[in-house]
């Protein structure tokens, strides 16, 4: 028997439709996803941690859950927006239905929504907060949402990272040491795949206390929340290009080396979330199909002003910056995903540049 539940976003816009999931009411940044598949693998990216995720294809659960797709242990973010909802699936593989993986994880949807006016209405007004309950009226949501807190100067990778350090990779001489914001478990597999055995060390972690481990370069993960607000994170960065390291970010982690080097981020009007984002790399002229989930970014004046860091990539919908490298330094990052589970995997080879880079700085002789 089905149920119904509410949509409510902060600018007084009203959704009715089905629950799906588990009951309750949830609420968080409203923001959509442009990709046509990969559903799990969104739902589960701690970058998503506190927003509510609306997919612009327009059937959603077809094809169930596997645990094998999963980007971290369950689920993270706070809820789900889709236009039609399929209660069962027809891949074989699968182990549960979409509707019994929300169930498991108490995540409550929203189905039966006209996502394409709604994704409208986001476009045209901006990411802002939203509920969904199937248990209050529309009155009682508007004083429930007036309480979920601004996405902007809020720190949230504390809550997504892992509570303890873990080793993961190949028996390799390289040692990685990757700092967890919201890891994704495809970036680690990529790393993996390059060739380094990796040390992955939660969010507040100092640089010292990584530094006994004795890297050969560090890893800066991608994560939810806005980068401005983790100041812990930027003197982490800053020691690390302080101490020479070669060092890599994506996404939070690119925002984070960006702040380190003294460049200002922005709160974007909507972000950018979907696997089919076009980005030129400017150092090879070749253009790249990208998957990305940001909704803040760095500013642009800053870095065409900063004397030591330089553009590498840029988005080609609206020129916003994808990647930046340091001229003094062996550090580098993207905005957007370049492990991109389940696709497009066009930038997976920044992983081996990265290895490539932390062999070359290893031997060199010390001194």
């Amino acid at each position: 028997m089905t149920k119904k539940a509410y949509l409510l976003l902060q600018d007084g816009l009203l959704a009715e439709g089905t629950l799906v999931g588990a009951p309750g009411t949830t609420g968080g940044e409203i923001c959509f996803n442009t990709g046509m598949t990969g559903y799990q693998e969104i739902y589960t990216d701690p970058s998503y941690f506190g927003q509510i995720v609306v997919t612009t294809a327009a059937h959603i659960g077809n094809y169930g859950t596997l645990d094998d797709e999963q980007e971290s242990a369950g689920p993270t973010i706070s809820g789900i927006v889709v236009n039609e909802f399929s209660w069962e699936y027809s891949r074989q593989t699968a182990t549960q239905s979409l509707q019994q993986y929300l169930e498991k994880h108490g995540i409550t949807g929203i189905c039966n929504v006209d996502t394409r006016m709604l994704v409208r209405h986001i476009r045209n007004k901006g990411a802002m907060n939203a509920l969904i309950s199937s248990e209050l009226t529309p009155e009682q949501m508007r004083a429930e949402l007036a309480r979920v807190p601004s996405m902007e100067g809020l720190e949230l990778a504390s809550k997504v990272t892992t509570p303890q350090p873990y080793l993961t990779g190949s028996e390799s001489e390289i040692r990685i040491a990757a700092l967890d914001l919201g890891i994704k478990k495809s970036i680690l597999k990529n790393l993996c795949r390059a060739g380094s055995c990796i040390k992955v060390f939660p969010a507040r972690t100092a640089f010292a206390e990584m530094e006994k481990w004795n890297p050969h370069g560090y890893f800066i993960s991608n994560g939810p929340g806005d980068p401005a607000a983790m100041d812990y994170a930027i003197d982490t960065v800053k020691q690390i290009l302080a101490a020479g390291k070669p060092l890599f970010g994506i996404c939070l982690g690119h925002q984070l080396l960006a702040l380190a080097c003294g460049i200002s981020t922005y709160k974007m009007h909507h972000g950018h979330r979907g696997l089919n984002h076009p980005v030129k790399n400017l150092l090879t002229g070749l253009g790249e199909m990208t998957s990305q989930n940001h909704g803040f970014a760095v500013n642009e004046k800053d870095v065409m002003n900063h004397p030591d860091v330089e553009v590498t990539h840029i988005h080609l919908n609206d020129n916003t910056i994808m990647g930046i490298r340091l001229k003094n330094k062996k550090a580098f990052s993207v905005q957007y995903h370049p492990e991109a589970s389940p696709g497009p995997h066009d930038s997976r080879y920044l992983f081996d540049e990265f290895i490539k880079m932390v062999r070359e700085h290893a031997a060199q002789p010390v001194g």
